[in-house]
């Protein structure tokens, strides 16, 4: 981390309000996803200036199967089309995208789409996009369990030999540093089932904002909060 100027570097964002913005406007729920997008752009290019590693995205959880079948497609179809549309300005900044969740059922297309924009982004290093697309916590640390269960099985590791790391290693963040700050837009003060594990010590910020009123600016604001912030991690000071 850049201890001089306290950057994180992770940040997590619940991208919450969409909805509501919409109602707001007496627009349908879709175009509060639509209108989603750009805060995105801002996310992204703020978190590029302001020198940030690590960017996770929560975009869609296992929860959200549940609700209305027109409102899943148009998410479904609006990744897509944010896939396609922004992978060339991506790879121009140096951004590397990636996914976290269960892509097993997710659609082939959209499994193409994401498989496409990692393989042609996977050079950058500026900064790390991280999607979490039909990703929970408790489904993530129930398929981690699974793997570990399955080496205890097959007696290439002893219950004994399960730490913290052999936990972490099986995650779907495996590769990527706990998030040093978690941003949730629209002013609710929950994590929603999300990176729950790496999360443990992780500053929050919750801005009253919705999210697809969010700019570079409150980007900013959520990142001098942080540098605010006396991160002990249990530790006296």
């Amino acid at each position: 981390m850049n201890t001089e100027k306290r950057i994180p570097r992770h940040v997590a964002i619940i991208m919450d309000g969409n909805g509501r913005w919409a109602s707001l406007r007496s627009k349908e729920r879709y175009e509060g996803h639509a209108a989603g997008v750009e805060p995105v752009r801002a996310s992204l290019r703020a978190a590029v200036r302001q020198g940030v590693e690590f960017l996770t995205l929560y975009a869609f959880s296992t929860e959200n199967w549940g609700r209305p079948a027109k409102e899943v497609d148009t998410l479904m179809e609006l990744l897509c089309e944010s896939v396609v549309n922004e992978t060339p300005e991506l790879q121009r900044q140096g951004v590397r995208i990636r996914t976290i969740g269960e892509r097993n059922r997710l659609s082939e297309r959209v499994r193409e789409h994401l498989a496409q924009a990692e393989a042609l982004t996977a050079g950058g290093k500026r900064l790390t996009v991280i999607v979490a697309l039909n990703y929970s916590s408790r489904d993530e640390i129930t398929r981690a369990m699974r793997r570990i269960a399955g080496r205890v099985a097959a007696g290439t590791l002893t219950p004994e030999q399960i730490t913290e790391q052999t936990i972490a290693g099986a995650l779907d963040t495996a590769e990527f540093p706990d998030p040093d700050l978690i941003i949730r837009t629209s002013g609710e003060c929950r994590l929603s089932n999300f990176l729950l594990w790496q999360a443990s010590y992780a500053e929050f910020y919750f801005p009253e904002v919705l999210w697809p009123d969010f700019t570079e600016e409150d980007f900013d604001r959520a990142i001098e909060e942080y540098a605010r912030r006396d991160r002990r991690f249990g530790l006296v000071k």
